[in-house]
């Protein structure tokens, strides 16, 4: 007979592989991507090295938002409601960075607009998971990895 805690370890295994999984193959598309991208001579676009950085650090962002919100799942399942906000918040930032990185590395001329409302969601991620830093390591992690996403839709918006 498993006991809880051998059945949570399983069950943080079975995650971070999965994160890891969604991760290689969203950073994989988004390689090939790249290289057609810069292989094709007759391609009107290229990739900036902002665009780049830009979807390394919103890859980084679904990873670690991704984490985060499975640890709210899980306190929620406890009943302690302490995350709540932090939940909602973290579903929008999914969202919101894994089309950052699709437009990006497509090189779509609705990037611009599109990095402005990706913007305002990771500072609010950044935000609700600041308040909860110093108590849960996948809140910490959120929120230093939306001040990288942050910084890099800002440099790009420069």
């Amino acid at each position: 007979m498993k006991t809880s805690k051998n059945m949570t370890i399983e069950s943080e295994s079975k995650r971070n592989f999965l994160v890891g999984a969604l991760a290689l193959g969203l950073a994989t598309s988004v390689s090939s991507a790249f290289a057609k991208s810069k292989d094709d001579h007759h391609h009107h676009h290229h990739v900036s090295d902002d665009k780049a950085q830009l979807v390394d650090a919103a890859i980084d962002c679904v990873k670690n938002t991704i984490v985060c919100r499975d640890h709210c799942i899980e306190l929620l399942k406890t009943g302690d409601t302490t995350l709540t906000e932090c939940l909602d918040i973290s579903n929008d930032t999914i969202a919101m960075c894994n089309t950052l990185t699709q437009l990006s590395s497509s090189n779509s001329d609705h990037l611009m607009a599109f990095a402005k409302v990706s913007l305002a969601v990771c500072q609010d991620c950044e935000k609700e998971c600041r308040r909860h830093k110093d108590k849960h390591q996948a809140c910490k992690d959120c929120m230093e990895s939306c001040s990288r996403c942050i910084d890099a839709i800002e440099k790009y918006m420069a």
